[in-house]
């Protein structure tokens, strides 16, 4: 079995805007190293003044080397049919194989991280960086930063695993099954091996405990491992899978109240890394106010996290839809409602529609009761109900409840009778959540597409 130890330096830290300026190849046989290559390399691109002062490697020093055309078919050579090693193998692995892809080479090997293997063979090493974890074992550096420096240090460090793996674990993470290699560095197997295949919600952290994704699973061990497979080379997956230290989970009953609680869980704590549902509100709402002549007043304005809205809506139209239909249905005056915009009374006055509360003419408490009425009737129309659906467990069900329209709570009870005296003796047992249209349109639609579950109040 011949092992490649890889090591490389780039204009950047993701593969698909980035160059590779050198790269450093050496063929181990499991005892010692049988083969060394190393090149510079032309990206075709400047490289960053930081990269200079980290490296040493300038544009001056690559202006007469080769591309990476130039060489690809001696580098596909000498990793096909190996496996390939490397500090933190995914990198090394994700900028090779595109640029070979580039190329018109498809690179498939088995792959070993050093990082992964040092932290299960030399535990409780304060860091595993190539530097540190070199000076801690006493292993020598020549031109750190260098692809050939650190490639020679990575193959001494692999000698030194070799030795240390008494019980075949570098046999068992290259078998299909395991799947270790595609896993972030820092990320221990065993997390993703203790997950349930259950519903619930996931939360990715970095070294310092700090939740940096939040996602949500119907499968909570198939979702996690799904989001390590491939070697996609953009700069957020690749920044991203290196932050990953821990992941924790919390289990539910059904993916529905999976949703809700990611949901709500993104909201709390705004994770760096989840922009679709960062993005995610109701854009609009129906408020209602007095003005200063008694005067209650409809408005559709735009959401305002801390105000008690009537009613939510995802776009201006839908809001105004909405308010039009109760100033056709209620006789209400739409100046009044901010329908229309005019100096003396609205236009509907003139045809009967409007009886005057725009100009003093139907008074205050005439007006207000038709508002009140049309505000009761919406009230009435709002929905409550229970779901009644599986538990995270056997002999355990979960309740979520829609009250007046609006989200209110969910929980988990024993006994599936606990509803029949109604929503109030159970209200302290539900856990309370924000309510917004995208968490009420899940569960209508889970609603209608369950009948069965739907316990009304």
């Amino acid at each position: 079995m011949l092992y490649a130890v890889v090591d490389i330096e780039t204009t950047g830290g993701h593969a698909s805007a980035n160059g590779i300026t050198e790269v450093a190849i050496n063929i181990h046989d499991g005892n010692e190293i049988v083969e060394s290559y190393t090149t510079l390399i032309n990206p075709k691109q400047p490289i960053p003044v930081y990269i200079t002062a980290l490296t040493g490697i300038d544009n001056n020093m690559l202006s007469d080397a080769p591309t990476f055309d130039d060489v690809a078919l001696q580098i596909y050579q000498l990793l096909n049919d190996k496996i390939f090693v490397a500090h933190n193998v995914n990198f090394d692995y994700s900028f090779l194989k595109h640029h070979l892809a580039a190329s018109g080479y498809d690179l498939q090997c088995k792959k070993l991280c050093t990082v992964r293997l040092s932290r299960k063979l030399i535990p409780g090493k304060p860091s595993y960086s190539l530097g540190k974890l070199c000076t801690a074992l006493q292993i020598p550096i020549q031109n750190r930063h260098r692809a050939a420096g650190d490639a020679d240090a990575t193959s001494i460090l692999f000698n030194l695993l070799l030795e240390y793996d008494q019980e075949g674990l570098i046999a068992e993470m290259l078998k299909k099954t395991s799947k270790e290699q595609v896993l972030p560095p820092h990320l221990d197997k065993a997390s993703i091996l203790r997950l349930p295949h259950q519903p619930g919600v996931y939360y990715f952290k970095d070294s310092k405990g700090k939740i940096i994704y939040v996602g949500k699973a119907k499968d909570l061990k198939k979702r996690v491992s799904s989001h390590f497979t491939g070697n996609t080379p953009n700069r957020q997956r690749q920044d991203f899978l290196r932050t990953i230290h821990h992941v924790d989970h919390v289990t539910c009953g059904t993916e529905l109240m999976a949703l809700i609680l990611e949901a709500n869980e993104i909201k709390r704590l705004w994770p760096e890394n989840n922009r679709a549902m960062k993005r995610y509100e109701h854009k609009y709402d129906l408020y209602i106010f007095e003005d200063q002549n008694g005067y209650l007043r409809l408005a559709i304005d735009k959401h305002k996290k801390n105000n008690n809205a009537l009613q939510s809506f995802n776009s201006l139209l839908e809001g105004y839809n909405f308010l039009n239909q109760l100033v056709d249905k209620y006789q209400l005056c739409a100046k009044l409602c901010y329908l229309q915009k005019t100096a003396t009374k609205c236009y509907a006055h003139e045809n009967g529609q409007c009886f005057g509360a725009c100009s003093g003419i139907e008074t205050v408490s005439v007006y207000n009761k038709k508002l009140n009425t049309a505000l009761a009737d919406i009230q009435k129309q709002q929905p409550s109900f229970a779901l009644v659906d599986e538990g995270r467990k056997d002999n355990e069900f979960s309740c979520l409840v829609v009250e007046n329209g609006k989200f209110y709570g969910m929980g988990y009870f024993t006994d599936k009778n606990y509803l029949s005296d109604g929503l109030a003796p159970i209200k302290n047992d539900l856990s309370i959540y924000q309510s917004n249209s995208y968490i009420l349109n899940l569960i209508l639609n889970y609603a209608e597409q369950h009948p069965q579950k739907l316990y009304k109040l």
